[in-house]
């Protein structure tokens, strides 16, 4: 066994040994406002409920190791004392991880991952429609662990109101844990899902991947695509053009014959089994070759 001193390890190296010790960990998806009225929405996993009366939950949205910037979110906490808690289940981990790519402040995560914005009962921050459970929360202390890079910002948040997806509960109206299907982080790529197991989830990309909103709309807009499937197609930097995506089936005889004899749902069904296997180069050259 070896011994660690957080004192002797650098930061980065210390985060990722707690990270990779400490899981599974529920994931808050963060919904906040700024105070010019611009949505915000990022996911943290440093995060759970401390409290039933009064109901509390704490996130902490840390200072970035490399830099010590801190997040929109916990610039919005504090201007605004507003935040919704959205809960994160399996069929939307994908647009989650695209959501925490680190868009400009003036970005909408919202439209860049494709999920729903709906508007709060209680605070102007808008909820994920597609999230099962989603807690509108007064922010009523923020507490700073520290002041360089790394350090955490507790986030108490008292729930005002909790919304639950009916599609969730069973026969006695109890959250039912295999119908939420939660997801949780581990560490590196990986998370858990709750009634399956482990599966990795790639991180966004160091560079700013292009979203859901700059999706054609005959893809975003398909009835094979799940949200899913959108998080993936927008998790890449570029977007095939129309020629390297034909050289490219073209040195494949055997999808080349695929989309040749396809119509458009049979091209989307057969991109879709590429993306069911994480090869998202693949299914984008099938889609970008019948533009």
């Amino acid at each position: 066994m070896i011994t660690i001193d957080p004192l002797q390890v650098t930061t980065g190296k210390l985060h990722g040994l707690m990270l990779g010790a400490i899981g599974p960990r529920p994931i808050a998806f963060a919904s906040t406002m700024d105070e010019d009225g611009n949505p915000n929405l990022s996911p943290f996993s440093f995060f759970n409920v401390f409290s039933a009366n009064p109901p509390i939950l704490i996130f902490s949205p840390a200072r970035r190791v490399r830099d010590n910037t801190t997040k929109h979110t916990l610039e919005n906490a504090k201007a605004t004392k507003e935040v919704v808690i959205n809960i994160v289940n399996y069929d939307i981990v994908q647009q989650m991880s695209l959501s925490s790519t680190e868009y400009p402040e003036s970005v909408n995560e919202f439209v860049k991952s494709g999920l729903t914005m709906e508007p709060g009962t209680k605070v102007n921050a808008y909820r994920v429609g597609e999230s099962p459970v989603q807690f509108e929360c007064k922010v009523n202390q923020i507490i700073p662990m520290g002041e360089e890079g790394g350090a955490g910002n507790l986030i108490i948040c008292e729930v005002l109101l909790m919304h639950i997806s009916e599609d969730i509960l069973d026969e006695n109206d109890k959250i039912d844990q295999h119908k939420i299907d939660q997801v949780a982080r581990m560490g590196g790529n990986w998370y858990t899902r709750a009634n399956m197991g482990m599966f990795e989830v790639p991180k966004p990309l160091s560079t700013i991947g292009v979203g859901v909103d700059f999706l054609p709309d005959e893809i975003r807009k398909s009835t094979i695509f799940t949200g899913n499937d959108l998080g993936k197609l927008g998790n890449v930097a570029k977007i095939p053009e129309n020629k390297e995506a034909i050289e490219f089936v073209n040195n494949h005889n055997d999808i080349k014959d695929k989309i040749e004899q396809s119509n458009l749902i049979e091209i989307h069904k057969f991109a879709k089994q590429y993306l069911d296997l994480d090869d998202i180069d693949t299914a984008w050259n099938i889609l970008a070759a019948n533009k």
